[in-house]
């Protein structure tokens, strides 16, 4: 089991390290694949010894080796990050066929909330496709070890929280974008898969983090309401904080209700 932590969080290292691609790229268009990763001040490609993820940072001191610029530490933060996330999932699923379809939500969450924190959007490229992988990535379990049942659950959760954001969208179409709509649905297939009820608490533990948070940085902003705060973020914390600790909260609930 320690072994499969240490190797998936390195996996989500290395996966960290594309995903600042997506990150910078996808929001304008760009492709993932070509060209290789320069420097965005003097347009150097990066050699192997400099996309080394965190350590290469570490050791050019936040810095172009060429032209001395400035790298942001974003660029770390993105790919340790996805690798304790990359980890966590491989310590909560184990060695499952529903590993590689958390894998990949934990990919996405990643991307998504950090460009929607950059450009308050929640780009079709990432979200649409993810229907299609999650519904496949599922299929899997659901064939291999007999879970029919949760694959329905999971397209049936997944319906539902798409339908309730629609229809927050439509009656507030100011507070709640249709990116955070289609991105509902992603979200439900994976939370339903486990247990329908994590949808629930997962659109609980988001808005209340949207409304603490939003209010906060609407405070400091100085600009009240008209301040934008992109909820995809809170939307992808309320999913893994669902799915990670939500079966606990769910038994304690029941049991509290039962004694």
């Amino acid at each position: 089991m320690v072994l499969l932590v240490v190797a998936i969080g390195v996996l989500g290292l290395l996966i960290g390290s594309f995903l600042n691609v997506v990150i910078h790229r996808v929001p304008a268009g760009e492709s993932v694949i070509h060209p290789r990763s320069r420097c965005p001040q003097c347009g150097t490609e990066l050699a192997a010894r400099d996309n080394v993820p965190v350590v290469s940072w570490l050791l050019l001191r936040g810095k172009c080796r060429t032209c001395g610029t400035g790298i942001s530490v974003r660029y770390p933060l993105v790919e340790l990050g996805t690798g304790l996330l990359f980890a966590a999932v491989a310590w909560w699923c184990g060695a499952t066929w529903q590993l590689p379809a958390y894998l990949y939500l934990a990919a996405i969450s990643v991307a998504l909330a950090a460009i929607d924190l950059d450009v308050k959007r929640l780009p079709d490229a990432i979200v649409l496709p993810s229907y299609v992988v999650a519904l496949v990535a599922l299929l899997v379990p659901a064939v291999v070890d007999g879970r029919w049942v949760d694959y329905r659950t999971a397209v049936l959760t997944g319906l539902g929280l798409f339908a309730f954001y629609f229809l927050l969208a439509f009656i507030y179409p100011a507070g709640m974008g249709f990116g955070d709509v289609k991105l509902a649905g992603v979200l439900g297939i994976y939370l339903g898969f486990v247990n329908w009820q994590l949808a629930v608490l997962a659109t609980f533990v988001a808005f209340l983090l949207g409304a603490v948070i939003g209010l906060v940085v609407m405070v400091r902003s100085g600009q009240g309401r008209k301040t934008k705060v992109p909820f995809g973020p809170f939307m992808v914390i309320g999913t893994w904080v669902a799915l990670f600790w939500g079966q606990a909260v769910i038994d304690w609930y029941v049991g509290s209700l039962g004694g």
